[in-house]
């Protein structure tokens, strides 16, 4: 029976996907700037944070490919070969990005011409924003 126990906590802990180390209350003020561009809508249409149309929705974006929403088309030439790749955002990759867009984008692709359309950069709270992020889809 112990063993049983063990065993389904041990698996219980693997399915319930972990939040970034951020503070969600933090993160949730600091989005307000990120909300000049972004939103974050549900699929079901339900806006969770209302926000501007400049920039991608960000409703479950950590595990999404890089530039993969298909009804989003303002998508720089930068982010697009990054997405092309195949590579999905992770926590540390999108904390890394909002600290500074362009510098991302250059070594990502490899090319020092690269250029990110977000003009935004987030000198700190990044984790914290990441934490707010992944709460309002867990």
């Amino acid at each position: 029976m112990k063993k049983l126990f063990v065993t389904a906590a041990t698996m219980l802990a693997f399915a319930v996907p972990a939040l970034a180390d951020g503070d969600v209350e933090a993160g949730k003020k600091a989005f307000n700037l990120c909300k000049a561009c972004h939103s974050v809508v549900t699929p079901a249409g339900e806006a969770l944070v209302k926000g501007g149309k400049v920039g991608p929705n960000l409703y479950d974006v950590i595990g999404r490919q890089v530039a993969s929403m298909a009804d989003y088309t303002l998508y720089g030439e930068g982010i697009l070969a990054v997405g092309a790749t195949g590579m999905v955002w992770t926590d540390d990759e999108l904390e890394v990005y909002m600290t500074d867009p362009n510098i991302w984008i250059k070594g990502k692709t490899g090319n020092p011409d690269a250029k990110s359309k977000m003009t935004g950069k987030t000198a700190k709270n990044q984790e914290d924003i990441v934490a707010y992020l992944l709460s309002l889809v867990r």
